[in-house]
């Protein structure tokens, strides 16, 4: 069974989500606030996180970050600010998706399972090297190097399609088609650049001239050949 923990603070609206997604496999633990979350976190093993933005004290922007310097557990962002900023941010931080209200259940239990079908997706043997750059595609793990980046779903996905495809030049599209597949996530369409952005805050020494991950204007982003 798949184990959530919803941090959200209106008691109705967590109660009403608790039961429909117990009722569909989902057992949900409940956090009123970003403390409590870190305390559920820290106790427990939780196979993915529903926050929402607008929490008393610590806000669901700020906890997101919390929660990525310390798990690596998928994040579904749940607010009422459907705003493109507030969507941005919690990308950059490390959302791997972002649900407004009001919304269906039924749509974020699809959510929740897509998400979770991208993270728990079959691993393929192998590594792939370039520079200081190591990809380990059994462990699903990065290093820069040596040491350890904490990548969340997207930019994981997004990172081993250009090394499958280094030397090639990929176009926003292709990329899309390579990450998703046919299945539907507006949430990344609208932010590959943001992802982009947010990987090579991670793994390039300077972002600001990518060693890694390379732009070839008017045609895309390019990963070098191994080395």
């Amino acid at each position: 069974m798949i184990h959530a923990l919803l941090i959200e603070d209106d008691r109705k609206l967590a109660s009403l989500l608790v039961e429909f997604l117990e009722q569909n496999g989902v057992a949900t633990t409940l956090a009123m606030d970003g403390a409590q979350a870190l305390n559920a976190l820290a106790a427990a093993h939780f196979d993915i996180l529903l926050v929402d933005i607008m929490l008393p004290g610590m806000d669901g922007l700020t906890l997101t970050k919390k929660i990525r310097e310390r798990w690596q557990i998928p994040v579904i962002m749940v607010t009422a600010r459907d705003d493109d900023a507030d969507k941005i941010v919690g990308l950059e931080l490390g959302a791997d998706d972002y649900l407004a209200k009001p919304f269906n259940p039924r749509e974020l239990l699809a959510r929740i399972r897509a998400v979770l079908r991208r993270s728990q997706a079959p691993t393929e043997e192998g590594r792939f090297s370039s520079g200081g750059l190591i990809i380990d595609f059994g462990a699903r793990e990065v290093l820069v190097d040596g040491k350890r980046q904490a990548l969340t779903t997207h930019e994981y996905e997004l990172l081993c399609a250009l090394a499958k495809n280094a030397g090639r030049v990929l176009s926003r599209d292709r990329l899309l088609d390579l990450v998703k597949g046919t299945e539907a996530d507006d949430a990344f369409d609208r932010s590959i650049d943001v992802h982009v952005s947010r990987l090579r805050q991670k793994i390039e020494p300077d972002p600001r001239h990518p060693r890694y991950v390379k732009t070839v204007r008017g045609a895309g982003y390019l990963l070098p050949r191994e080395s």
